[in-house]
């Protein structure tokens, strides 16, 4: 086996996977939404990730895909028993919408599409401009338009965790002037699909379960783990874990 060939691989597909998303940075960018090529019908993808469950690292959920998720079942069983501390507790735990779209960031196109990660605020903001019938769709590759994202820092914003905020250009304009570049836009995208692992149920079952009962083995990186609550109305929610998953 050669391993000086694999770590080069390994190397490269991290890469790959970092190279594919786009974040704001501080002051102004212009960027422009690109048809998905791998759902031509809507290029926004809702994913859903799990922030708090395993140390320094986002999980992605199985919710994404319309699939189970244990997490989320057991934030469920929380949020239902009655108790305010366990209902603020389940939603803690249960996994965070964050919308991503294809986009290309106009100085930079030569480095192809990238995803664009989103909340709320801008999501819903997109998607009222796109309803509206005087914008209609800004992604159309021949008469769409740019949007310039604006991010402030968390001390300009006077907030924990900066802004940012949208406005789409007035002017309707092309994806691309070229042919070559155009076709390598809308065509060579990478899928987000295949950008994240997808962890298996019963893997997240044993991030839950270690995340309910941190051992001192625990890589936490000096970052304490978020303490699960418990009271006299119900048993410990270990216990109540172990009734969900085992009966």
């Amino acid at each position: 086996m050669d391993i000086d060939a694999i770590k080069s691989r390994l190397n490269q597909l991290q890469n790959t996977t970092s190279n594919s998303f786009w974040k704001p940075q501080p002051g102004k960018s212009q960027v422009r939404i690109v048809p998905y090529t791998h759902d031509k019908n809507n290029p926004f993808s809702e994913l859903f990730f799990h922030y708090s469950l395993v140390p320094n690292k986002t999980v992605l959920s199985p919710l994404s895909f319309g699939r189970p998720d244990p997490v989320q079942q057991f934030a469920d069983k929380l949020k239902s028993s009655g108790n305010k501390d366990e209902w603020i507790q389940g939603k803690r735990i249960e996994p965070k919408m964050r919308t991503f779209v294809p986009v290309i960031v106009r100085g930079e196109e030569s480095e192809g599409v990238k995803f664009w990660g989103f909340g709320k605020t801008v999501y819903q903001e997109l998607l009222g401009i796109i309803a509206d019938p005087d914008y209609g769709d800004i992604s159309d590759a021949t008469v769409g338009r740019d949007i310039v994202v604006e991010r402030q820092t968390p001390a300009e914003a006077g907030n924990q965790y900066g802004k940012t905020t949208i406005r789409v250009k007035p002017n309707q304009t092309t994806l691309s002037d070229d042919s070559d570049q155009l076709e390598k836009l809308l065509n060579g995208q990478p899928n987000i699909g295949e950008l994240y692992k997808e962890p298996t149920f019963d893997e997240l079952k044993e991030h839950l379960s270690s995340f309910l009962n941190p051992t001192d083995n625990d890589d936490s990186s000096g970052t304490p783990e978020p303490e699960m609550v418990t009271t006299n109305a119900s048993s410990t929610v270990e216990d109540d874990f172990d009734k969900l998953f085992n009966s």
